[in-house]
């Protein structure tokens, strides 16, 4: 690792470069039984500080000479291996506190959830030994893949992904339909499921062509044994007449659909909303005038992905063709939270329960959707990337997070974000956040400079010796596009100043 100035920067890119292996060759090498790929993946998930408290008091990687998870990385046979051992010490460096312990467990729709994550409908909760894996790993339960009366015929391939630089995908597109299972066959399951985890919540997503399809359908669910009932009125790439984000998008469909499953159930009932509209209070509304509980949101993103400019087909490419799919991943997540603002900041669903979905990752991002009203959290997409294990550090994280900002449950953090989203004309207009540039973390490399002159307010100059950037008071409007490119984490935020005040500010370095 370099010096403690970049230790985090330096933890994350050499964590992120990382293959995180099934059974990780680095673990069983380690002659101390440390499991030190569970510790890089935390670094990765964002959990390093909670992490930290696990190592032992004295890291037996300062004495190990031979380095023998280094030699068995075999991140080596791509270029080189991960310095497994700098991690660990740069991992130990991580102040060790001992916060109390959290309650995670929350009420949602009137069931008892004993964490805040669940997995959402889809082919990561689709058949009996996956969900099951996923509640014996710690997921408090699980929308299971949506339901239907037909079997859907799916297409190959029907995955697809959008890559930046290094990272394997900021982005994921699915042309995925519901379940591949018979209604009896996933009827069984969920009875199964519910025998032998009676403690964990068992969402059916179910999704019918007509009212007397929704009728019937909640009305197996509940015999089923299912806690909640989530309506898909939003999958984007079912084109059929009366199916997917064509319901959604029409607030009379959705209400006559939901009160055709309130007809057939006593059960809390999800209305799952889609994206592929303005304005999701409208839907929403009409949902929960009809007799639904709550909502669930958002699902996919209509797109079109990774077009090939040798043949012009794109992505999944299904025999040279391929359709309008569901977008999702991380790059989503800032687009799942506007919806879910604005449906809490609309008076009459202000006190409906949702549950959140969209991006989420880490126990970081899961925080986010609470912090904007969300009761529970739901994931995908990166289940499918980094399997189940991620609820670990979702976990984990969660609970060192709050403890150590004094929160004693889950449900305190519950749209503490709320307030302090305003419409942007009752912002504050009349001053000045300025950069604060730190001397010594500057590596001189120019980024801010090059993103200041062509993408900015020409405020910043660098220094002809050291590369470093010298700012033009009179020139920066306090943007903060230095702050976000800067890849040393030398530019931060610094004092506000109000404008009638600033007068030949010039700060330098």
């Amino acid at each position: 690792m370099n010096s403690l100035k970049y230790r985090d920067i330096s933890m994350m890119e050499e964590a992120g470069g990382c293959l995180l292996c099934h059974h990780a060759p680095c673990a069983a090498a380690c002659p101390y039984g440390l499991e030190p790929d569970r510790f890089i993946r935390s670094i990765r998930f964002e959990n390093a500080e909670g992490a930290a408290q696990h190592l032992p008091d004295i890291l037996p990687c300062l004495a190990c000479e031979d380095k023998p998870c280094v030699k068995a990385c075999i991140k080596e046979k791509l270029g080189r291996p991960v310095p497994v051992d700098e991690l660990m010490l740069a991992l130990s460096n991580e102040e060790k506190l001992r916060p109390e312990n959290v309650d995670l467990s929350i009420e949602f729709c009137g069931v008892r959830c004993e964490n805040p994550f669940l997995l959402s409908s889809s082919v990561v909760a689709s058949n009996y030994e996956m969900v099951a894996q996923a509640f014996e790993m710690g997921w408090a339960g699980a929308a299971f893949k949506t339901i239907g009366t037909f079997v859907a015929n799916e297409v190959s391939p029907r995955f697809d992904a959008l890559r930046k630089e290094a990272l394997p995908f900021v982005g994921f597109k699915n042309i995925e339909q519901i379940s591949e299972h018979p209604l009896e066959e996933n009827v069984a399951f969920l009875k199964q499921l519910k025998r032998d985890y009676p403690s964990k919540v068992i969402i059916a997503s179910i999704m019918g062509q007509n009212e007397e399809e929704w009728t019937y359908l909640a009305r197996r669910m509940e015999e089923a044994d299912a806690d909640i009932i989530e309506c898909n009125f939003s999958c984007p790439h079912m084109a059929a007449n009366g199916l997917g984000s064509d319901v959604g998008q029409n607030p009379e469909l959705v209400a006559a659909y939901t009160r055709a499953v309130r007809r057939g159930t006593g059960l809390p009932v999800l209305a799952k909303m889609t994206p592929n509209i303005g304005n999701m209070e409208l839907p929403a509304m009409a949902a929960i005038e009809a007799g639904a509980t709550g909502i669930a949101a958002i699902n996919t993103i209509k797109s079109v992905m990774n077009v090939n400019l040798a043949t012009f087909s794109s992505g999944p490419d299904v025999d040279g063709r391929t359709s309008v799919g569901g977008y999702s991943g991380k790059a989503v997540k800032p687009i799942a939270l506007r919806f879910i603002q604005a449906m809490k900041s609309c008076e009459p669903l202000k006190g409906i329960p949702i549950s959140g979905m969209g991006g989420i990752e880490t126990w970081r991002d899961a925080a986010e959707f609470l912090a904007l009203g969300c009761g529970t959290i739901q994931v995908t997409t990166a289940v499918m990337q980094y399997g189940y294990r991620i609820i670990d550090d979702m976990i984990d994280g969660m609970k060192h997070y709050l403890g150590t900002f004094g929160y004693k449950r889950v449900g305190e953090i519950v749209g503490k974000a709320l307030p302090v989203i305003i419409p942007a004309d009752d912002l504050n207009r009349e001053s000045i956040c300025y950069p604060r540039f730190d001397r010594d973390k500057c590596v001189g490399c120019g980024r801010c400079y090059i993103s200041c002159r062509d993408g900015g307010h020409q405020a910043l100059r660098q220094d002809a010796r050291t590369g470093k950037p010298i700012m033009d008071g009179n020139k920066c409007v306090g943007c903060h596009l230095c702050v976000t490119v800067c890849p040393a984490g030398a530019v931060t935020q610094g004092k506000r100043v109000p404008k009638r005040d600033i007068v030949n500010i010039e700060q330098g370095l």
